[in-house]
Order: structure tokens, then sequence, then C-alpha cells
């Protein structure tokens, strides 16, 4: 493939990647440039690690969000990076047990069934985010479904790589004929600028607050890596190996945390492009990853992305989130027997407790969603006995 094709692939992912990986400043309070800058660097910071080999973009956690703007109210938002930094170093201490102890232990607590139903999970946990964005303008939004469909289905060779990039400019283009585009982004933005830094500082108070999250991504790690092989055919727990993702995503997050961005983690936004498109090769995502530090500099290229309407990205977003659940469904029936009562059973409770609203505390945890599901999924996996031969 030349690079005038390897380039339009990439900023098609930045493009897929951009809404969540900017939602999380806009939550938090930080500076959306510097999260695009962070998220672009960890991302490569992260291929380094894993040399190169897992076609993977990292984006902003929001898993973080809430404990982020605790920290930040109360002590400052310089005390919320030293957190996130903390949080990183817990990653990277579990790497280098994964490393001394095998990752044996990740296997036996989140096997297939597990893995499967948790991924499932995430993908039914973002639809009402892309209904809701949907729902602005539902002609628009389905429109936009109906063309990046069609344009994976109809088209053939390098075309049929594109079928984001297709529906989001086709969706643009519509609503300009709507007149639903606002170009204030547009013009607000400034040409060129230095993404705002903020430097961190450490407190215990803030660190206990922040770090504790990281059990609870380690698990979204695990889920997310797991999703990635299975859609691109390898096992990346082997290769290059459970403690190199895990030391690249600790290392990206910690340096995001000294440069003022938000938590960087593994995307189910990823791996769902990767399922659409059929792109897996590395390269792209780290071109992905160079389009994110641009923009971060450039603030009109930042302010088109922006511009794009509400419903283009509804109509897009239920597509890629629909392949997350798919994704799922697809690694629980190809990596566990479905016909085996007592993986119904867990696949059943992993995703009851996984879509509801339930919340359970935990010490100074709360553990709803995916969290939620996948400590269920693990005890179910461990206390439930193997099923008794039929008669």
């Amino acid at each position: 493939m030349n690079t005038g094709k390897k380039v339009v692939l990439s900023l098609q992912h930045t493009i897929a990647m951009f809404g969540a990986t900017v939602l999380v400043p806009y939550l938090t309070g930080i500076n959306p440039s510097t999260a695009l800058l962070t998220a672009g660097l960890g991302t490569l910071l992260f291929h380094l690690i894993t040399g190169g080999q897992i076609p993977i973009f990292l984006g902003s956690s929001f898993a973080f969000i809430v404990v982020i703007q605790t920290v930040a109210a109360e002590y400052g938002m310089a005390y919320a990076m030293g957190g996130i930094m903390a949080a990183g170093a817990i990653y990277v201490i579990v790497a280098i047990l994964v490393k001394l102890i095998g990752h044996d232990f990740f296997k036996t607590l989140f096997p297939p069934v597990v893995t499967g139903s948790v991924i499932t999970v995430i993908g039914l946990t973002l639809a009402p985010t892309a209904i809701g964005m949907a729902s602005s303008n539902w002609p628009i939004a389905l429109a936009v479904f109906a063309i990046a469909a069609i344009s994976t289905l109809a088209f053939k060779g390098f075309m049929q790589m594109l079928p984001i990039l297709i529906a989001v400019v086709s969706g643009y283009v519509i609503s300009l004929i709507a007149g639903i585009v606002d170009f204030a982004p547009i013009a607000n933005a400034a040409w060129f600028g230095v993404p705002e830094l903020t430097f961190p500082r450490f407190s215990w108070q803030a660190i206990a607050v922040i770090a504790p999250v990281a059990i609870v991504t380690l698990i979204e790690h695990w889920g997310d890596i797991n999703a990635n092989g299975a859609v691109v055919g390898r096992d990346f727990v082997k290769k290059p190996g459970l403690w190199r993702t895990i030391l690249g995503d600790g290392l990206a997050t910690m340096l995001a945390g000294a440069l003022g961005g938000p938590a960087n983690t593994t995307y189910s936004e990823n791996t769902a492009t990767l399922s659409l498109t059929g792109v897996y090769d590395p390269q792209i995502l780290r071109g992905a990853a160079v389009f994110a530090i641009i923009i971060a500099f450039c603030g009109k290229l930042g302010g088109v992305i922006q511009s794009i309407p509400e419903p283009v990205m509804g109509g897009i977003s239920i597509l890629l989130f629909g392949m997350i659940a798919s994704v799922g469904i697809s690694t629980m029936f190809s990596g566990a027997d479905m016909n085996s009562t007592r993986n119904r059973i867990i696949a059943a409770a992993v995703l009851v407790f996984g879509i509801s609203k339930v919340v359970v505390p935990i010490g100074s945890f709360e553990f709803e969603g995916m969290s939620l599901a996948t400590v269920v999924g693990a005890i179910l996996n461990l206390v439930l006995p193997k099923d008794k031969p039929k008669e």
C-alpha cells in the first residue's frame, strides 16, 4: 500500500477516535488540545514498548472522569495529574509482576466466556450514547449509517477500507445542505498554538482517590487486548506479551499525567474501527497518532472535526458500537462452548449486571457497568462447578 493511501486511512482512524478522546477533557476541565497531544504521544510510546505489533490507539479514559473532577475541585488540576501518574505507576508494577509470574492467572479469571460477554457489554453500554447523538436528527444519522454499511459491502479494494471517512464526509455534505453545521468551532480556533500543559503535583490524599481506578482499567485493558486480537486473528497476550501491553499503557498514562492530559487507555472504538474497515496495519494507527499531535497544535483542523454535526457522529457510532458487541459475541462462541449450562449462566450474569445501572461499592471503589460485569464473571467462573455429564 502506498503512502498516500496510508495517510487517508490514518486520518479516518483519527476521526473515529476524535469524539471520545476530547469528550473526557471537556467533562473534566482539561484542555482538549492537551488530550489530543498526550493521546498521540501515548500511542506512539505504546507502539514503541510493544514493538509496533498491535493496531491500537490510546485515548482518554472515561473511568477517570469522576475522580479527576473530584480531585481538581478540592486540590487543583495539578494534583489530579499526580494521581494519574500514580495510576500509571500501578500499571507498571502489575506489568513487572506479569512478566515474573506469567499471565495464566488472567486467563484463569477471564476465559473467553467472560471476556466475550464483557466485550458485548461494552458495545451495549455505549449504544445509548450513539442513539442519543443520532436522535438529534434521525434522517441524517440513518443516512450516514446506510452509507457506511453500503460502502463496506459494495466497494472493493481501497475504497472498501474507507467506510467511516466516506460516511462522515457524506454526512457533513448532507448537513451543509440541511443548514445544521455550526462553524463556530472553526472560527473561534487559532491557526496554531501550543497546547496548555499542567505539570503534576503530588499528595497522598489525591493519589488515594485517583490511583485505585487503575484496578478497574486493568480489567478493561485485558478485555480490549483480547478483543483486538480476536478481530485481527492473533494472540497479543502471548506476543508481544500481556506484560508489554500493560507496561505500554501504564507508561503512556504516566506521560499523560506529566504533561496535563487525561489518563490513556486502550479503546473499544479502536477495535470496532478495525473490525469495520479490515485495516490491521499498526503503521496506520501510528499515523493516526501523528495526526492527533498535529491537530493538537493546529486549532483550525481540530475545529473542522469538532464542527461535524452530532447526528453524523451518531450514525457512525451506531455501527461502531454495534460492531463492538458483535465482536464480543464472536469471542464467546469461538472460544467457549455455549451449549454448556455453566457458560450460559456466566454469560447471562455478566450481560445483566453489565447493562444494568447497579452500582456496588466495595471500600473506596465503586463497581458498575463493565467493571462490575467483569468482577461478577470472574467470581462465577471460579466458584461454579463444571457441568455434570448428561444422562
